[in-house]
């Protein structure tokens, strides 16, 4: 188990929460003060939130407009205060010697975690990753499948694996424990994906599922198929109230997982 992992249920346990808020905010760049405006925006909805998440996930939305060791380092800086581990939401998906530098990269700026795309394969492709990541401590989650309708083109593919067609999911999924994964993403949208790939890891690879809320993902179904965390962000960041819905949403997957 890595530092990453440990942290986490750490976190989850102290604050009674099963929910990863992605902190996907964004701005116009034509806004005038558009990157002080962003931080500040992302800064009162952590400061919100807290006490009713066990990590945070940050995706593209903050990282090109603020930049990994710019505007961006309060952040982190914020959120590592709190004890609350960070994911960094890039998808990973290249060649070794690219894969390696943007992991280091990504580690050294505080992140704990990263998620990464196994289609790129292992060898010279996230080969690079997993050692970074374990110099680091770090943790390495896998995209199974994703939450969007056009997932199915993808991972729900039928291939031909070990002279056998299988799914790709389940494939992935296979890989995710063979590899040392830390997670796996499967979309809330899916619950009987969960199912299956949860019955792959046998319990020992918790799994991500966004999707809850503005993708139709439920809490009940998601969980119950075999959900260790909801990766939530527009449900809580797009409300009035943000700490309420946060604190709304850890309830209701405290009363499922009980």
């Amino acid at each position: 188990m890595s530092i990453f992992s440990e942290k986490l249920g750490k976190i989850a346990q102290e604050n009674e929460s099963r929910i990863v808020l992605a902190l996907d905010l964004s701005l116009s760049s034509k806004e005038k003060d558009f990157k002080k405006k962003l931080l500040e925006k992302a800064q009162k909805v952590l400061n919100d939130v807290r006490d009713h998440v066990a990590g945070i996930k940050i995706n593209f939305q903050l990282l090109l407009p603020l930049g990994l060791f710019d505007e961006l380092r309060f952040l982190i800086q914020t959120t590592t205060s709190y004890g609350i581990p960070l994911i960094m939401d890039c998808k990973l998906n290249d060649v070794e010697h690219t894969n390696e530098w943007t992991a280091r990269h990504i580690f050294d700026a505080g992140f704990g975690a990263l998620i990464a795309n196994p289609f790129v394969g292992f060898r010279g492709g996230l080969d690079s990753v997993f050692s970074v990541a374990e110099e680091y401590g770090g943790g390495v989650i896998l995209l199974v499948y994703m939450s969007h309708s056009g997932a199915d083109e993808g991972y729900g593919q039928r291939v031909i694996y070990e002279n056998d067609f299988r799914w790709q999911y389940e494939v992935f999924a296979e890989k995710a424990k063979s590899w040392g994964a830390e997670g796996v993403v499967v979309g809330a949208t899916q619950p009987k994906i969960i199912e299956r790939v949860s019955q792959i890891l046998d319990g020992k690879i918790p799994i991500f599922s966004p999707g809850i809320g503005f993708q139709g993902g439920l809490i009940s179904e998601a969980f119950r198929a075999g959900t260790s965390y909801a990766i939530v962000g527009r449900t809580i960041y797009q409300s009035e109230n943000p700490k309420k819905s946060a604190k709304e949403i850890k309830d209701k997957i405290n009363e499922v997982i009980r």
